[in-house]
């Protein structure tokens, strides 16, 4: 079992104990979406694999809290914004935007990359070295900036 999902059920143990419902719950959704992955896929994921399923729950749950924010549901937002605050528990520490910027430039120099063309080949190397600790988005963005400019 990967060190990540046996935190997470560790969590849920601990969770139980102290008879944290609500936190029970966002535990257990994310620990059996995580399982149904694997039953489907007849695999065992590793910590890759799990952090990358986080990152789309949370992804998903921050799409929720803009869509409930915007429409004035703060009930729902509050919600959303609670399960989002337990699973950030589980990510590595992200990224800050200085250091995402110099991990862009360095494997732009590296690569010798000159043009739009080369975008894919320097998200591929950032996506695994970033993995869990930075926005797609956001890298995306910023290597696209340090090719056209």
């Amino acid at each position: 079992m990967s060190d990540l999902k046996q935190t997470l059920s560790d969590n849920i143990k601990t969770s139980m104990k102290a008879r944290e419902l609500e936190r029970v719950k966002v535990l257990r959704n994310v620990h059996s979406v995580i399982k149904q992955i694997e039953i489907d896929r007849q695999i065992e994921l590793d910590d890759a694999g799990v952090l990358e399923i986080l990152q789309k729950q949370l992804k998903q749950r921050q799409e929720s809290l803009g869509i409930f924010t915007e429409n004035g549901r703060d009930d729902l937002a509050t919600k959303e914004q609670f399960e989002i605050d337990i699973i950030n528990e589980f990510m590595p520490k992200q990224m800050n935007n200085d250091e995402l910027a110099a991990l862009v430039n360095a494997e732009i120099a590296t690569q010798g990359a000159t043009s739009m063309r080369d975008m894919g080949s320097v998200m591929g190397v950032l996506k695994n070295k970033t993995a869990g600790r930075a926005d797609p988005a956001l890298i995306s963005k910023l290597v696209k900036d340090a090719l056209q400019g």
